[in-house]
């Protein structure tokens, strides 16, 4: 609100020219009713009042435009600037954030919490200001009149505030649970229709359209309970207006008969209370935009406050290239520092130009192994190291600028393959594009589109297959040129053989490059310089691929149980 300031100021000032035009109307109503009562007296003929009056209602209403179009704006200004921060503030975030926060949520705060925002800060701050500049003139003016008479119209008017603030706050803990409702039936329904080839497949449309109908059961349950509290706010609102009017026709009446209030007065002094009416019965619907509104705000904030736990160095190291020389030093890591660690006392240094393999039985940690290197988690200080240098003190972006990670499962953007290929390299030639598909083996696929490498590939990557988005996922790797690639088990959706021959066709690639390449299929790690075998988080076989044969330890009856399944499906 601060950024925008100058607009709000010349919107409060328009909101003071409207209600300025609105509180002489009962003021000249009142002249022209003296004017009528007693014409001897009156200064001017009741035609020139008005007159009057319709001036002063077109200026009214030309100001409210101008009043009304000023304030919005700067709440939509407003809002876009909160969602530029909100997105900046994601992408900002870490892993361990996302693991633990819900899509369908995250987008709830994009769409309904931003839109609740935007109507405390335009509609809401509107009607505030509206409300406090028509309050103070109107009641003002009405003590002029009659003080006495003022106090006996207001009397009700402080019970009312009080039932309300009551009202209030049940409102707020309901608001905050609505939209937190609204969030889980946003990611019910993200979740479904992303897998919807798997709601399809199992024939689980009915358990979900149930799943979700309760879901929308408990959203409609809050939203109905404020509802009702709504309900109650408003007649009691308007019940405090009437009351007020009650007693002015009756205290005012009898003064006006006795001849102690002009009929003038009493005119301008009913016109003044009819003002107040609407500004406390809208009072109601501010509280719960505040409500609201508030109940949004503290939700974005939760994303705006959110610390992320990979930082960037606070003393960085002075790094011009990262030559691919890593060393785990002691490493010990867990996702929650109160779990049982998944990786403990890792040691090794891997020089540059080094093929490594990493295998493994499912959960034994080696993805976490892989993830660390780049940062996608946080390391405790002295454990990985790149050149020496403590991968904490090398600043992110070179950091992962120097390193190309494909992570197991491979996503692409609603884009097109050339797009896709070219997320990691701004400006990437054509050429350079087809040359990294040509590596990754991705290149034929890409020709037999009819659009080549401008094919759109839907929403995430959902027109390729498994084995296309995986080459696409290792071009698009390939193609930054990195120090140190990280391949995390990127072909699990290809057969043994095309896994081979894609590997065979990026060996001419690697060059001085360290490799690191996670695969459960030990035959893509034959032609590794080094081989890592990893149990509950620990080292327990290292070394060539015939020495580990050799050894005849778990990599070699995984071998051979391997190279036994291979010859049964051969048959």
């Amino acid at each position: 609100m601060r950024s925008r300031r100058g607009t709000y100021l010349l919107g409060g000032l328009c909101l003071l020219g409207t209600n300025s035009c609105a509180l002489f109307i009962p003021w000249l109503m009142k002249l022209a009713v003296e004017g009528l009562q007693f014409p001897h007296k009156a200064q001017h003929q009741p035609s020139h009042y008005a007159l009057l009056i319709i001036a002063a209602a077109l200026l009214q209403g030309i100001i409210r435009i101008f009043s009304r179009t000023t304030l919005l704006h700067a709440a939509r200004r407003i809002e876009f600037q909160l969602r530029e921060e909100l997105y900046a503030k994601l992408l900002d975030l870490d892993l361990p954030f996302f693991s633990r926060e819900r899509t369908g949520d995250i987008l709830s705060r994009f769409s309904n919490d931003l839109t609740n925002v935007r109507m405390l800060m335009g509609f809401g701050v509107l009607n505030v200001i509206n409300t406090a500049i028509i309050y103070l003139a109107a009641i003002f003016l009405m003590v002029r009149i009659s003080p006495s008479l003022t106090a006996c119209a207001i009397i009700p008017f402080p019970l009312m505030i009080l039932g309300v603030k009551r009202l209030s706050a049940s409102m707020f803990r309901r608001s905050k649970r609505a939209q937190e409702e609204l969030a889980r039936l946003s990611s019910h329904v993200e979740e479904n229709v992303s897998a919807a080839a798997v709601v399809r497949a199992y024939c689980r449309e009915t358990a979900q359209i149930e799943a979700f109908r309760e879901f929308n059961s408990r959203y409609l349950e809050s939203n109905m309970g404020m509802a009702r509290l709504r309900g109650w706010m408003i007649p009691v609102i308007a019940a405090t207006g009437a009351i007020g009017t009650l007693i002015v026709l009756i205290l005012g009446g009898s003064r006006v008969i006795a001849g102690s209030l002009t009929l003038g007065d009493f005119v301008a002094f009913n016109g003044y209370l009819a003002m107040l009416i609407w500004p406390t019965v809208v009072l109601g619907w501010i509280l719960n935009l505040m409500q609201r509104g508030a109940a949004s705000m503290s939700r974005l904030n939760h994303v705006l406050e959110a610390v992320a736990t990979v930082t960037e160095p606070a003393e960085p190291a002075s790094v011009d290239r990262l030559q691919g020389e890593i060393e785990f030093r002691n490493l010990t890591f867990s996702y929650d520092q109160q779990t049982t660690p998944l990786l403990t006392d890792i040691s090794l240094t891997i020089k540059p130009g080094k093929k490594v393999g990493i295998a493994g039985p499912v959960g034994s940690g080696k993805s976490s192994l892989v993830r660390l290197i780049p940062r996608l988690y946080p390391v405790a200080d002295g454990q990985i190291f790149i050149d020496g240098i403590d991968v904490n003190r090398i600043p992110l972006a070179r950091l992962r600028g120097a390193i190309g990670f494909v992570p197991q499962e491979s996503f692409l953007f609603s884009r097109s393959i050339g797009d896709n290929i070219g997320y990691g390299k701004e400006e990437a030639d054509p050429g350079e594009i087809a040359a990294a598909a040509r590596l990754a083996s991705f290149e034929e696929d890409v020709l037999r589109f009819p659009d080549g490498y401008g094919t759109l590939v839907g929403e995430r990557g959902v027109t390729l297959s498994g084995g296309q988005k995986q080459r696409a996922a290792i071009a698009r790797a390939l193609l930054k040129n990195p120090s140190i690639l990280i391949l995390d088990d990127p072909l699990s959706a290809v057969d043994a053989r095309t896994e081979e021959e894609i590997l065979e066709s990026m060996s001419g690639y690697y060059g001085d490059r360290t490799v690191l390449i996670v695969s459960h299929r030990l035959s893509a790690l034959r032609e590794c310089d080094l081989i890592l075998v990893l149990e509950e988080g620990r080292v327990v076989e290292q070394g060539d691929h015939e020495g580990l044969l050799a050894m005849g330890g778990r990599y070699a009856a995984t071998w051979h149980e391997q190279q036994l399944r291979a010859e049964i499906e051969r048959l």
